[in-house]
């Protein structure tokens, strides 16, 4: 494969638009994607992996100018305002296709399709401007691991172009334990399955098929469904990890809500 250009990153994207709307509890979040865009080169393009989007074939955002899509609940009225003009890019969005058809995965395009706040939460702020051209890919609706990590291998030859390629979920993603009293077992949990993400992530000392093999059984880890009792905030990961096939270099850290989160970066 030619020289990677491209970066990929799964990145921990908060609870819906409060970290667009000045909340404390998110404030670290924001501040280390903040930092994380500044250190990362400015990418010519950006796909997004949503948690928020599930199909039961791969679809594709293919609108030039993408609307906005608030899908969430029960927040202030300002949230169902947010502005963030970005363009699209069809022409990424049929690269995109291409290479899925190329490995034989079924997909589509959708020109209709709003880009959720899965994908302009962190884009927002990472790159306020809104000048940088972005397509929505959507996950398979089984949310099995291996067909996300072969989805993400078909989309390998996109490492040779500078783009940023994001999986935009959550490390740990239990809406009843976010509002619940926490606890020193649930804080053991959660830092039990964080840490393991992060070895699985990070360690140099794995071999490949060992680091997919544990991502593809995830469910075994220390807290894993206490942290992920539905696993969709946790498969944008596996994408990740398909195109990358090697470890993180980069680990972000931080707490949302009360709750130890990570991101990984692969550059």
């Amino acid at each position: 494969m030619a020289e990677q250009k491209a970066t990929i990153a799964f990145l921990s994207h908060g609870g819906g638009p409060l970290p667009l709307l000045g909340d404390a509890a998110h404030q670290e979040m924001v501040t280390s994607l903040q930092s994380l865009a500044k250190e990362l080169p400015k990418p010519e393009a950006i796909i997004v992996f949503s948690a928020h989007w599930e199909a039961s074939e791969v679809s594709i955002t293919s609108s030039q100018k993408p609307s906005l899509y608030y899908d969430y609940y029960g927040f202030p009225e300002e949230s169902y305002h947010i502005q963030y003009p970005i363009t699209g890019s069809p022409e990424l969005a049929s690269k995109i296709q291409s290479l899925l058809a190329h490995k034989k995965i079924s997909c589509h395009m959708e020109d209709n399709r709003g880009l959720d706040h899965g994908v302009f939460v962190p884009l927002k702020i990472m790159y306020p401007q809104a000048d940088i051209p972005t397509v929505q890919v959507s996950l398979l609706n089984g949310l099995n691991p291996e067909e996300h990590i072969k989805l993400g291998r078909a989309l390998r030859p996109l490492l040779s172009d500078n783009i940023l390629i994001i999986g935009s979920g959550f490390s740990f993603h239990n809406l009843k334990a976010f509002f619940g009293a926490s606890d020193q077992q649930s804080r053991l949990l959660n830092e039990s399955f964080d840490e393991w993400l992060t070895e699985t992530c990070l360690s140099a000392s794995l071999h490949e098929f060992e680091r997919a093999e544990r991502l593809m059984e995830w469910q075994n880890a220390p807290g894993a469904l206490y942290c992920h009792p539905r696993e969709e905030h946790l498969i944008p990961l596996h994408i990740c990890y398909g195109l990358a096939q090697k470890p993180a270099h980069k680990r972000l850290s931080f707490e949302v809500m009360g709750k130890k989160a990570s991101c990984f970066i692969w550059g």
